[in-house]
Order: structure tokens, then C-alpha cells, then sequence
């Protein structure tokens, strides 16, 4: 079994060939293809962790679509004082498929 630990919008992702994987949004249309840095290479039993060889791997994704994640709605309530305040936040975020690590 082969998979990658990858960068991907700030986060640490485990990826392997043909995995969808909801990251930050990437710019580009869906169809489009990009490279994710790895940080980690797992193929069996090797496992590759050494940055010169790293430099040598790429993982590509082709981006599936661009969505928003879920409503998170912010509430602050002080009592006594008459303050309220309401906020809400949407994550812009993209579906990709990893094509391939080599």
C-alpha cells in the first residue's frame, strides 16, 4: 500500500491514489491539476522521510469542485450590560482527487 503524508492548506493530509480530500480552497476550475508538497512516503515497508529524496516526489490532485463548509454561528451574550453580538463564518473550500504519487 503506498500513501503520502502531504502539506495542504495548513493542515497534514494522509493521501493515497484515488482519495477525495476536502482541503482550503486552491485556486483553479474543477479539472484543473496541482502539486502537493510531501512530507512523508510510505510504499510497503519503505519509508521515506528525507527531505532530498522528498524534493523527488510529487503528489498531484485534480481539483473535483469548489464548495462552502457549514454555517458556524458566533454568539456572545454579557448579562446585565444589554451586549449581544451575532456573527457567522462559511469555509471556502475544494474537493480533489489525488491522481497519482510518484
Amino acid at each position: 500500500m503506498v500513501y503520502a503524508i502531504v502539506r495542504a492548506g495548513g493542515r497534514q493530509e494522509k493521501v493515497s491514489v484515488g482519495d477525495l480530500v476536502t482541503l482550503d480552497r486552491v485556486t483553479g476550475q474543477a479539472g484543473s491539476t496541482f502539486k502537493l508538497p510531501a512530507l512523508l512516503l510510505v510504499d510497503g515497508a519503505k519509508i521515506t522521510s528525507a527531505a532530498e529524496e522528498l524534493e523527488k516526489i510529487s503528489v498531484t490532485a485534480e481539483i473535483v469542485e469548489n464548495l462552502r463548509g457549514p454555517k458556524i454561528v458566533i454568539q456572545k451574550f454579557k448579562n446585565k450590560t444589554g451586549y449581544k453580538k451575532r456573527q457567522g463564518h462559511r469555509s471556502e473550500l475544494t474537493r480533489v482527487k489525488i491522481t497519482g504519487i510518484a
